[in-house]
């Protein structure tokens, strides 16, 4: 009697899949997650009547690749944190002038901006898995650019490397010299929030792809504490840029003080989070 593997069962949220589980022509199972295969290329496989799964790894280029890009990804997000908290310090503390601050933050958004970039480079140069094959992963050619919408890493990825760019706009901006309270609105604060509601889309999405679907509460994952630490920093980053809204009858920041703590911290969450991601590696 001709026997029919049962077909491929798929996890995520909308059209999203972050996880695939099927089983190969020589029986068993194979999961494939989204995160686990593109931050440590392994893919899970269950061997015909075994009780419990193991790793199959990716081959060595791709595994050099994936511990690369994430070590540079990493300390990028470090050194961002660590600048973006400093320059918060120093107008916290009224230890430098204006330029001195905005000289900090656009070092930092630069350290954002290179994490960013290899966060994508990491997501469109990661083993590919094979639905309906024998459960291993595929080591693709090196590229600089994809377009993959239909994947939840690429668009997360994608987003932030979108908002650590429009950042970098509102850093250089700080940087002008005698504008009016409404100039200082739309060329400093506008950007200042529009990057922070992409880095607030970025880690949804992150949290969609490590939760395969709503977002829950993962603590024995490593993936999910990075994940969520830098959701935190985005959410204060947000509070942070909320307050730097000036009053167009009197020029007056919103909170001064509430704008460089929250600033302060959110730059520390995404210390803590890059310092992490150091040890989620293949």
């Amino acid at each position: 009697m001709r026997t029919f593997s049962a077909p491929p069962r798929a996890e995520g949220a909308g059209p999203f899949v972050t996880r695939l589980t099927w089983q190969p022509p020589g029986g068993g199972t194979a999961v494939w997650e989204s995160r686990l295969a593109r931050r440590r290329g392994l893919i899970t496989v269950h061997p015909p009547g075994a009780t419990a799964g193991r790793r199959a790894r990716a081959d060595e280029t791709a595994v050099a690749r994936l511990r690369r890009l994430n070590a540079i990804a990493a300390t990028a997000f470090v050194l961002g944190g660590a600048l973006f908290a400093a320059g918060a310090a120093v107008a916290q503390l009224g230890s430098g002038d204006a330029t001195t601050c905005a000289s900090i933050y656009f070092v930092g958004g630069l350290c954002f901006n290179t994490g960013g970039y290899v966060s994508l480079l990491q997501v469109i140069n990661a083993p590919r898995h094979v639905p309906g094959g024998a459960g291993a992963l595929v080591t693709q050619r090196w590229r600089w650019w994809s377009y993959e919408p239909a994947r939840a890493d690429w668009v997360s990825t994608f987003v932030l490397f979108a908002g650590t760019l429009v950042f970098a706009v509102n850093l250089l901006d700080s940087f002008l010299q005698g504008l009016t309270v409404q100039q200082i609105n739309r060329l400093i604060w506008a950007p200042d929030v529009i990057g922070c509601v992409l880095f607030l889309i970025s880690g949804h999405l992150a949290l969609v792809e490590i939760c395969h679907g709503r977002p829950r509460l993962l603590p024995r994952d490593l993936g999910w504490w990075i994940v969520a630490v830098n959701q935190l920093g985005s959410v204060l980053f947000m509070v942070a840029a909320i307050a730097t809204y000036s009053r167009p009858t009197t020029g007056d920041l919103v909170n001064a003080d509430i704008a460089n703590w929250g600033t302060l911290t959110g730059a520390l969450c995404f210390l803590i989070g890059g310092l992490l991601q150091l040890f989620e590696r293949p």
